[in-house]
């Protein structure tokens, strides 16, 4: 590879198979280091700062504003991103992999440690039982973020031109919905599009059961979202789950399993971080109350984090309350949520139809006579301008890269 090449320590990849690592990290991490060792001009400099260093493949399971907690063969390291990476579009995410090298090893670079008791209630839990003690030796960089399988992303919403990287490298997504709160269509439909964008599988979990007005309710619940979205009727499943009784835990259960890594995504107090307390069978998460008039929970998790399920059970990513849904450029997904819709558009008279005022518009049609409502296409001409105000502000924007 050259003299700019990463020197690449020899890892102990089996302790990092229940976190996830698979061959492809290792292909990838090869090609990436031939790939920028190859690479003329700033990424080649950059990478150049990093020359000789003996690197160390690890997993980011935190992120605090700029420091991350990376998890390696060796134990818990606690990192801060190089000044370049961190501006950069591939900033690293909970759920990276992540190459890591020793501060003192990579010039104007200077990185305050954090004692192991500094670690939070989750990432203790974590790590006590199949890691050793957190390392702590010598400060470390982040010098590069391993090229990422999949990735739950949505438009920043301080930079509208953005796009913002939830998580990174899930194969699965669970949509997370609240019996006791009223399920916004538009909410859920929006949160589907982000889930199928993000190329992992999906499943829809309704919490708090145990809290549904009636039994009818629950009914009524799963069916409205498998009889209004073709996407959860062509197959993705919806499990009904009570964290109080256990209902439902081990249809999750049987979608995780070593390195098997969920992300959760819902509203605030929809149960998220009860669903990871009760597969962990720990508290290892802070849970909060929701407000009694409205069910409308408040935010107890602050930053997206990666647990670890005892055993070979898989792992968590816990991702606080999606407040801002603006979805970024993912018209495929939206084909699919809204298929009914698109089946339909195939036969308009014209090809760029709108659906508003346009002759013979056969997605009109089905709404006249029952077969859409017409809330539902109202949805879905929203959602659909929303992506191509997106698209021309990002091609408009002068800070485009």
């Amino acid at each position: 590879m050259g003299s700019d090449s990463y020197s690449v320590v020899s890892d102990d990849y089996a302790a990092l198979l229940e976190w996830g690592y698979q061959p492809w990290v290792g292909e990838h991490r090869r090609s990436y280091q031939h790939k920028l060792s190859e690479t003329p001009g700033s990424s080649r400099y950059e990478h150049s700062r990093f020359a000789h260093a003996r690197c160390e493949l690890g997993r980011v399971v935190r992120v605090d504003r700029g420091e991350c907690d990376v998890v390696t063969s060796k134990g818990l390291l606690r990192v801060q991103s190089d000044s370049a990476t961190a501006q950069s579009e591939t900033a690293p995410v909970t759920g990276d992999w992540v190459e890591v090298v020793s501060s003192a090893s990579v010039s104007n670079v200077s990185v305050p440690q954090r004692h192991a008791s500094q670690l939070s209630t989750s990432q203790q839990f974590a790590y006590r039982s199949h890691i050793s003690q957190p390392h702590v030796s010598a400060p470390c960089v982040i010098a590069a973020v391993i090229p990422r399988r999949t990735t739950l992303t949505r438009r920043d919403p301080a930079k509208r031109e953005n796009m913002q990287t939830l998580a990174a490298n899930i194969d699965v997504v669970g949509i997370v919905v609240a019996l006791d709160q009223p399920m916004p269509p538009g909410r859920f439909e929006r949160l589907l599009v982000m889930a199928i964008d993000s190329s992992a599988s999906i499943l829809v979990v309704l919490t708090k059961m145990d809290r549904a007005k009636n039994k009818m309710g629950v009914e009524t619940t799963v069916r409205a979202i498998a009889e209004g979205i073709p996407a959860i009727a062509d197959g993705i499943p919806v499990v009904v789950t009570s964290a109080v009784t256990g209902v439902g835990f081990d249809a999750v259960r049987s979608r995780l399993g070593m390195g098997i890594t969920m992300a959760l995504v819902g509203a605030s107090g929809s149960g998220k971080s009860s669903l990871v307390n009760t597969l962990a069978d720990c508290d290892v998460l802070p849970t909060g109350n929701v407000r009694a008039k409205d069910s409308r929970g408040r935010h107890t998790t602050v930053a997206r984090e990666l647990v670890k399920l005892p055993g070979d059970a898989g792992l968590m990513l816990d991702t606080p309350g999606v407040r801002f849904l603006g979805l970024w450029d993912c018209e495929n997904a939206l084909t699919q949520v809204f298929a009914d819709i698109e089946d339909r558009a195939v036969n308009c008279r014209f090809r760029d139809c709108k659906h508003n005022l346009e002759p013979d518009c056969a997605v009109k049609r089905a709404v006249e006579v029952g077969d859409i409502s017409a809330t539902r296409l109202a949805r879905y001409q929203s959602l659909l301008l929303d992506i191509q105000n997106q698209q021309t502000r990002v091609a408009s924007s002068p800070h485009r890269r």
